[in-house]
């Protein structure tokens, strides 16, 4: 092959814009011909990348993109879900366009039936962003037995696939608050309160105050739970204080999101500050945490050589600078 002369960066451009052009015009054909997983990165991840992703559907690149949500390989049925994931993020039109191919279905079966825990997850992924903000999408979702497969979900041990289908639920709980006692009910009888995951721990305490603050308020939602389920709340909420009042000043540091959620949830459900007040683990509202700091004496230890020099040097000039006096000043003989 004869190599090409690029003259001027302006050239390079234009030679790299004419090449894209080509491959643009083929997508489709290029797409279809997909067998390998690395290939499939190249093609969607280099490429469709260039390339605004709502324009994918009009190069013919989303026809096969979902055919591959049934692939041989799970590695590329789980890059598929990815593609898909941040085709329809935050992204209507493309949501629209997936659901009217059928995306939803295709998704919905690897998230249910998939062997490849990796592609699960991948395609529980691209559920939450397919269905988020948007109200067909969602009302689908529901109606084809929601709520049970993201319980069913919550019984995997992969703390991954616990965390999104968590995250589901709760987005969900936010818009359909018919489902509050099915998903307490979930929660509860997985025992992910106290899963060694704190990711995990938090979704499932993000859960329980929204709907203990729904049940604490006065609009039609606001239901009674049942008393073993108050009881089920104040028992997850007084081991998680048991739990957090015995980790490393490390661990505390690490589990802040963790402490916050049980003294809100503490106070939702006790009208009170919980013990990690009193311990000082936990702040009141309005508190200023740097108000309990020690007070700066290392910096005046640590100051910089040119400054520590010249403060010293004023102090001296200072103490040899002779006393103004009012009044003539009288002759020495």
């Amino acid at each position: 092959m004869k190599p090409i002369k690029v003259h001027s960066l302006l050239h390079c451009r234009i030679l790299c814009d004419d090449v894209l052009f080509q491959l643009k015009s083929n997508f489709s054909e290029v797409a279809f011909q997909i067998q390998s997983a690395s290939t499939f990165s190249v093609v969607y991840n280099e490429f469709v990348g260039y390339f605004h992703l709502s324009d994918l559907h009009k190069i013919g690149g989303l026809t096969p993109l979902l055919g591959y949500l049934e692939h041989s390989n799970s590695k590329i049925r789980a890059k598929a879900a990815e593609v898909i994931t941040t085709i329809v993020q935050n992204n209507p039109t493309s949501q629209n366009v997936v659901m009217a191919q059928h995306g939803l279905k295709s998704l919905d079966k690897i998230f249910t039936s998939d062997t490849d825990i990796v592609a699960c997850t991948k395609a529980l992924g691209a559920i939450s962003s397919l269905i988020r903000n948007n109200k067909i999408a969602t009302e689908e979702f529901i109606r084809d037995n929601g709520y049970e497969k993201l319980r069913d979900a919550l019984t995997d041990e992969n703390v991954r696939f616990q965390r999104k289908a968590l995250n589901l639920m709760s987005y969900l709980l936010d818009v359909d608050k018919s489902r509050r006692e099915f998903v307490l009910e979930a929660v509860s009888s997985s025992h992910l309160a106290s899963s060694s995951d704190g990711g995990v721990r938090e979704a499932v305490l993000s859960i329980l105050l929204d709907m203990a603050r729904d049940k604490s308020g006065s609009g039609k939602a606001a239901k009674k739970f049942s008393k073993e389920k108050e009881k089920y709340m104040k028992k997850v909420l007084q081991e998680r204080v048991k739990r957090i009042t015995e980790m490393s000043e490390e661990d505390l540091v690490a589990a802040k999101e963790e402490i916050r959620l049980v003294e809100e949830l503490w106070r939702v459900c006790f009208c009170g500050p919980s013990p990690l007040v009193k311990k000082g683990i936990a702040v009141l509202d309005g508190e200023n945490e740097l108000s309990e700091l020690p007070p700066d004496v290392a910096s005046k230890h640590f100051e910089p050589p040119l400054r520590a020099w010249a403060a010293a040097n004023m102090d001296s000039e200072k103490k040899d600078e002779a006393p103004l006096l009012i009044g003539p000043q009288k002759n020495s003989m």
